[in-house]
C-alpha cells in the first residue's frame, strides 16, 4: 500500500510542473541569418549553398583537378608496344598443335 501511495505523490508532482519547465526540442540549427539553399537552385552563388553541397563541390572539384594532372603528366611515357620481329629469310613459322 504505500507503494501505491509513492507512485500517487510522484505522479501528481509530476502534473503539478509549470509548462515553462518542461523541456523541448528545437532544432540545433535555427535559421540566423541568409537562407542557404541547395547548389543547383542557385549554382553561380557558391555562398548561398548549404555545407554539405559546398563540400561536395569542392571534393568533387579537388579530385578532377588531381586525375586531370596525373593524365597530363603520365600521358606522354606510353610504353613502346613490342614489335614483332620478322622470320629470317628462308625460315618458315611453324604453328604448334596442342594434345
Amino acid at each position: 500500500m504505500a507503494m501505491f501511495q509513492k507512485l500517487g505523490a510522484s505522479s501528481r508532482l509530476l502534473r503539478s510542473v509549470s509548462p515553462q519547465l518542461t523541456q523541448t526540442r528545437n532544432f540545433a540549427a535555427d535559421a540566423h541569418g541568409s537562407t542557404k539553399v541547395p547548389m543547383w537552385t542557385a549554382p553561380g552563388s557558391p555562398s548561398t549553398w548549404k555545407e554539405e553541397h559546398f563540400v561536395f563541390v569542392s571534393l568533387a572539384g579537388w579530385g578532377a583537378l588531381f586525375y586531370g594532372g596525373y593524365k597530363f603528366f603520365t600521358s606522354g611515357s606510353k610504353k613502346v608496344a613490342a614489335v614483332a620481329e620478322p622470320c629470317p629469310e628462308g625460315m618458315e613459322r611453324v604453328k604448334v598443335a596442342k594434345h
